[in-house]
């Protein structure tokens, strides 16, 4: 097959391993900044241009799409699925993703375990914001946030006032949700590649440090999920029509409940904690899947 994998820098670990991965099972593999591609949007011949030349020949496209270009980075995936080339995942279901509260709200709406949360657009509601998720200590996050980065815990009522009149002040969108104190700055990683929970790890914080992110510094072990945490992990990768996902848990005194599904999760961690080579199981989901029109919203927007 010929791949094309949407990287902005050909020497990530997780464009390097599946260019790997899929060099070794006999793929010819391209790694393309979709920044620099352009698109003639036309009725009956859709192309991508990139580098001067035509993209074409392509079976399946593999996206790693960074947060700050999602908009575009998905606008030139859906032209890949226009072409009739199979997507890894589908640029409706990133776009889903990437909107934290209308993952949530799609979540919410299936019965999955979510920490408590609370929206609002006027500063006028932050009290009634406070109350709907029990008060402080509260966690404040930017919608557009990632890796962590415009994440903050309100150890008091006060400080939570501050914090989201700030965020307001700045035009920014925010959430506001209860803290899961008992999970103690830790979360877990389920790595979900075709309807299977392939290998989970643990992400534990530094000390003092309630975000459990590798990029803030945290430790990845590799950990033992129950049941009823693999179970929440799939179904909230199959309601946001994900096939490779990250789908992070907290473990609460009322369940596992889903912080955040990642539509590009990076492999080192998860490789690395469970020894484990993703990268190859998720190019043998694409030889598996990948048929010219699989993309079921091609033409659909």
């Amino acid at each position: 097959m010929k791949i094309a994998i949407l990287s902005r820098n050909k020497q990530l670990y997780s464009t390097q391993r599946l260019v790997e991965a899929a060099e070794s099972r006999g793929h010819e593999v391209h790694v393309i900044d979709a920044l620099r591609c352009y698109m003639n949007i036309t009725s009956h011949n859709p192309e991508i241009h990139y580098k001067g030349d035509i993209l074409t020949g392509f079976d399946a496209v593999i996206p790693r799409i960074g947060a700050s270009i999602t908009f575009y980075g998905t606008a030139v995936l859906r032209q890949f699925e226009m072409m009739g080339v199979y997507p890894l995942n589908e640029s409706v279901a990133i776009t889903r993703s990437r909107d934290k509260l209308r993952s949530l709200q799609l979540l919410s709406k299936h019965g999955v375990g979510l920490p408590v949360t609370s929206f609002a657009h006027s500063p006028d509601d932050i009290d009634d914001l406070l109350n709907i998720v029990g008060g402080a200590p509260a966690v404040i996050k930017v919608l557009e946030g990632t890796q962590g980065i415009g994440v903050v815990l309100a150890e008091t009522k006060q400080a939570a006032q501050s914090v989201i009149q700030a965020f307001m002040g700045l035009k920014e969108h925010i959430l506001v949700q209860e803290f899961i104190k008992e999970a103690g700055g830790s979360d877990i990683r389920c790595f979900v590649v075709g309807g299977k929970v392939v290998a989970a790890m643990k992400r534990q914080g530094q000390e003092g440090e309630f975000r459990s992110n590798l990029h803030r510094g945290g430790k990845a072990s590799l950990i033992r999920i129950s049941p009823e945490e693999r179970a929440t992990a799939l179904r909230a990768a199959r309601i946001l029509g994900l096939n490779v996902c990250g789908v992070d848990i907290l473990r609460s005194n009322h369940g596992p409940v889903v912080m955040e599904v990642n539509s590009s999760p990076g492999l080192e961690g998860i490789e690395t904690a469970s020894q484990k080579d993703i990268a190859s199981m998720i190019i043998e989901f694409i030889e598996k899947n990948a048929k010219p029109n699989r993309t079921k919203t091609k033409g659909k927007g």
